[in-house]
């Protein structure tokens, strides 16, 4: 087995800009969102609430993964934020 990997979504506010990531290493790319460093995307339209994440114990599954949220409609990835998060509070605090 590789390394863990994280799939992880952002948005500017409820209902706002998404973004679907992944990373090795969760509270790192967060916080480098956060100072606006490595994504000209989430600088650009203020995505920085992490909404919903998932730690898979491979990073190649983790991968797969955001590419195929990536491929979904936008309904079915507010659907996956709300199942778990329906008022779509930032989960940073579950980082450290």
């Amino acid at each position: 087995m590789g390394r863990v990997g994280y799939v992880y979504i952002l948005a500017s506010k409820k209902g706002g800009t998404l973004y679907t990531g992944v990373t090795s290493d969760l509270a790192r790319r967060i916080y480098e969102h956060e100072i606006g460093y490595g994504s000209k995307f989430t600088a650009r339209y203020g995505v920085k609430r992490l909404v919903w994440f998932q730690e898979y114990g491979d990073i190649t599954e983790a991968i797969r993964r955001e590419k195929t949220i990536k491929k979904w409609p936008r309904q079915w990835r507010v659907n996956l934020i709300e199942e778990n998060n329906p008022d779509w509070n930032d989960l940073r605090r579950l980082l450290w």
